[in-house]
């Protein structure tokens, strides 16, 4: 039996894109040891507000936006491209993880957080464009699928394991370290086995007509409108839930339990990750994102449980095992209905205001959840109902929006 026969159930896709998947699950790897335990860390060792630690990270939603807007108009660039933002934007966050290890106030913490979100600003439109330059419209959801399912194997790696290291050695800067190290080696890999794939039909349209054709989209932007609301989702399961289960549940938890049920979420995303993906190909992608905005709130009502019922272990893992569904019909219906909404040319910029949600969501997310969680439990476990709510509105916007292209397929057709 051959490797190719014997691995037939994976998606056929260029090398490049697993490649650039290997090297995306380096740097989720590291990630995942600072994302869920950077919050714990800086509130309760080095005595930071969690109002304040919110603050801190949303910090680097601003710098996001800007690295955002910088990697959308150098991936589309001809005199940048694909390859050397994805190279600037490693190196940069590999420089904010030595502003984490030698964190010890606010003002630092702020500012290695400003290069944190610059550094994955630029990673985003990118890696999503090059992406879609390697592969099929019909294969491009399972592309982005893979992407996703390397972020997840890579986070679940760096919780498990982060979480052992911490148990073992109490060292919580030692995961920055290792996180500025998973970092150089994705440089390491871009820098020596991926070429520009930028076609050279890119660059045809000037950057200046093609950010006015993004801005006056006004489908692009009703999309932006409810991405928004996911983003904030995910910001709040990875910087507030660990807080809320830590010192607010009702049957709190040790920090190992934590890392245990987050292991399991993350392990969970990954395995659902291309099966899931593969099942929903041939949905239109809004109404593919309207399925998971369903399974948010049903995800949320699972985290108030988990926080009011007393057993929060159990309702923790259900919730976290529905979040991960919701996570997986996701992420790869988001990207690829921007790249079917963009002209070939400009998706770098349509990418670009896409992954601007993330920053946003980033921004509002963390100083949001801390607040919550700096509240009395009684307000604090009201917080996941509240949410919940939302994602009501997330399903109308995007009825409209499959409505809306319904009806602008008609008209092509007819013409």
């Amino acid at each position: 039996m051959t490797l190719r026969h014997r691995f037939s159930w994976l998606p056929d896709l260029d090398r490049r894109v697993w490649l650039l998947s290997f090297g995306r699950l380096l740097s989720q790897f590291g990630n995942g040891f600072v994302l869920f335990y950077a919050p714990i860390f800086f509130v309760n060792q080095v005595g930071l507000s969690a109002t304040a630690v919110g603050i801190g990270l949303g910090s680097g939603s601003v710098s996001g936006v800007v690295g955002r807007f910088l990697g959308g108009t150098a991936a589309d660039s001809p005199q940048w491209g694909r390859r050397k933002t994805l190279l600037w934007s490693a190196a940069i966050a590999a420089l904010a993880d030595v502003g984490l290890v030698l964190a010890d106030d606010l003002p630092l913490f702020i500012v290695a957080n400003l290069l944190m979100g610059l550094g994955i600003g630029l990673y985003w439109p990118a890696a999503e464009a090059m992406v879609a330059d390697l592969t099929k419209d019909s294969d491009r959801s399972e592309a982005f699928a893979l992407v996703r399912l390397a972020d997840s194997v890579g986070l679940s790696l760096g919780v498990a394991l982060g979480g052992m290291l911490v148990a073992l050695t109490e060292s919580y800067r030692a995961l920055f370290v290792i996180d500025g190290v998973t970092y150089l080696l994705f440089f390491a890999i871009i820098y020596v086995a991926i070429a520009e794939v930028q076609k050279s039909q890119v660059g045809k349209t000037t950057l200046q007509e093609g950010w006015r054709l993004a801005l006056t989209d006004l489908t692009l932007w009703i999309y932006v409108s409810v991405n928004i609301l996911f983003t904030t989702y995910l910001a709040q399961v990875q910087t507030t839930l660990p807080l809320y289960l830590k010192n607010v549940a009702s049957g709190g938890v040790t920090t190992a339990q934590i890392s245990a049920l987050f292991t399991w979420h993350v392990v969970l995303t990954a395995v659902c990750q291309l099966p899931v993906a593969r099942s929903l190909r041939r949905w239109p992608h809004p109404r593919t994102l309207a399925l998971s905005a369903l399974v948010w709130g049903a995800g949320f009502g699972g985290l108030w449980l988990a926080g009011t019922s007393g057993q929060t272990l159990v309702w923790g893992a259900v919730a976290l095992a529905v979040l991960a569904v919701a996570t997986v019909i996701y992420l790869p219906a988001a990207s690829a209905y921007v790249v079917e909404l963009a002209p070939e040319a400009q998706r770098g910029i349509y990418l670009s205001i896409n992954s601007q949600c993330w920053a946003v969501g980033y921004f509002v997310g963390p100083p949001l959840g801390g607040w919550f969680m700096d509240q009395p439990a009684t307000v604090a476990h009201r917080f996941w109902p509240l949410l919940g709510l939302t994602t009501l509105v997330a399903v109308g916007v995007l009825g409209y929006l499959s409505r809306r292209d319904a009806g602008r397929a008609s008209k092509e057709r007819s013409a």
